[in-house]
């Protein structure tokens, strides 16, 4: 049965260009298909209290295992976040981790964006940004003295991320029929 199935592109932006994940990492809950954020710092601290010691820094693909204490009494804080985290972590079916977003797609973007520009000195400057190290930075930078195109970049650059995530839904969700939510 194909059903729509209503996918909040904004949100999933918002995720995938969060790159560090050093505060939050981002799962698509399948079944309600909204955006699970889970703190990194509760999820540590639950995960130091099940494990009696200090454990190790949550990664992407942590696994509870035969260590786990499960006598432990976990903070009120830690609670909430650890069993967000078991359900995802335990249910692969259900919460698909949202990835970040690729820097040579993200580049690449930034580059075409720059050919669009019918300002010389502006697509200079944003040719020269994107030289070497920092380039996202100074990208972004840039385009702080011209708000117009500013505001052109950030509709240019969420078409291509809309391209990206339904790619990623796709490959990832198979034949079910996606349409994007509109908040309200």
């Amino acid at each position: 049965m194909n059903r729509n199935i209503p996918v909040n592109y904004d949100e999933i932006q918002k995720a995938m260009e969060d790159i560090k994940r050093d505060r939050f990492d981002y799962f698509l809950d399948l079944e309600t298909f909204r955006v699970v954020v889970l703190s990194v710092a509760a999820l540590n601290e639950a995960l130091m209290t099940l494990y009696g010691k200090t454990s190790p820094d949550y990664e992407k693909d942590v696994v509870f295992d035969s260590e786990v204490n499960l006598d432990a009494e976990l903070p009120d804080s830690s609670e909430e976040a650890l069993d967000i985290a078991l359900s995802i972590l335990m249910d692969e079916e259900r919460y698909l981790r949202i990835p970040e977003r690729s820097a040579e797609e993200a580049f690449n973007v930034m580059k075409s964006f720059m050919d669009t520009v019918a300002d010389p000195e502006l697509r200079d400057s944003l040719r020269s940004a994107l030289d070497g190290a920092g380039s996202f930075r100074r990208f972004k930078a840039a385009l702080l003295s011209d708000r117009k195109e500013r505001k052109r970049w950030h509709g240019y650059n969420a078409k291509a991320m809309k391209r990206v995530i339904a790619g990623w839904l796709k490959r990832e969700t198979g034949d079910r029929k996606l349409s994007r939510k509109t908040e309200s």
